[in-house]
């Protein structure tokens, strides 16, 4: 309340109505007036559209021009050709990209930035967003400040970080979740091949993930490489083939330089 009065939610466009968007719209829905969704697939702008309640279109010709913000959530490589084919109406765009540096707006709208979630999205499972870390920029201090407002309606984990620092953001958490979720699968495999059941692991994968609530990745590593067991090391890359046995002989090896068995 300002003055006695409500304040007037700020009506996003949302381009894009895959995982993040998904996720997003859902949590915008409460805080701002979520007025539209575009996408190139008319049943998918719908499927989120309904669950929002707003309009979908598949048309750029139909967009909304008097949105306050406006959320590029697309594959990395149609971010440009949306800025392209949307009109540079003076609201407030993002993307949401770890890897597409902010220039990508540069010379075709006036106030723009970045708005990253820190997670992995799915469409099955909504993500808590107040709980997401999210990392933005903005093309101007007035812009950055506008951003943050809009993120901290979302999240209190709200950094600032520059493109090249989102870069490497996103290349962490590429090994912190798609390469970790590889290993499962790999684990699943290994498993398969001698009839047991991968639902054995998800203690032990539970149970790793909650140490680093208290411990760093360093200090909770276990297993055959920390403590240097190379006789166990050879039994397992033995008994593997393909390229599971060429990522446990990398994997092992950086492990045992870490801890200081190899140089």
């Amino acid at each position: 309340m300002e003055g006695g009065r409500e304040m007037k939610k700020q009506r996003v466009v949302m381009l894009g109505s895959g995982n993040v968007a998904t996720s997003l719209a859902m949590a915008l829905k409460d805080n701002c007036e979520v007025v539209q969704i575009y996408s190139r697939s008319i049943d998918n702008a719908r499927e989120l559209a309904q669950k929002v309640d707003c309009e979908a279109i598949n048309d750029m010709k139909k967009l909304d021009k008097k949105g306050d913000i406006y959320i590029i959530s697309v594959k990395d490589d149609a971010i440009a050709s949306v800025i392209d084919a949307t009109p540079n109406n003076g609201a407030l765009w993002l993307h949401t990209s770890g890897s597409t540096p902010i220039e990508v707006f540069k010379g075709k709208r006036e106030r723009y930035g970045v708005f990253y979630p820190m997670q992995s999205f799915s469409k099955s499972r909504i993500v808590d967003m107040s709980e997401v870390h999210i990392f933005i920029e903005g093309n101007s201090d007035k812009a950055t400040r506008e951003i943050n407002d809009f993120a901290s309606c979302l999240s209190e984990n709200v950094h600032k970080a520059t493109s090249q620092e989102r870069q490497q953001l996103h290349v962490a958490a590429v090994f912190a979740c798609n390469f970790a979720n590889h290993m499962f699968t790999l684990a699943s495999e290994v498993l398969g091949e001698a009839g047991l059941p991968f639902e054995a692991m998800l203690p032990l994968i539970k149970s790793t993930i909650e140490k680093l609530d208290h411990m760093t990745p360093q200090a909770s590593q276990t297993g055959p490489a920390a403590r240097g067991d190379t006789k166990i090391i050879e039994k397992h890359f033995s008994s593997l083939n393909g390229d599971k046995r060429e990522i446990y002989r990398i994997l092992s090896e950086s492990i045992l330089r870490r801890k200081g068995f190899t140089s």
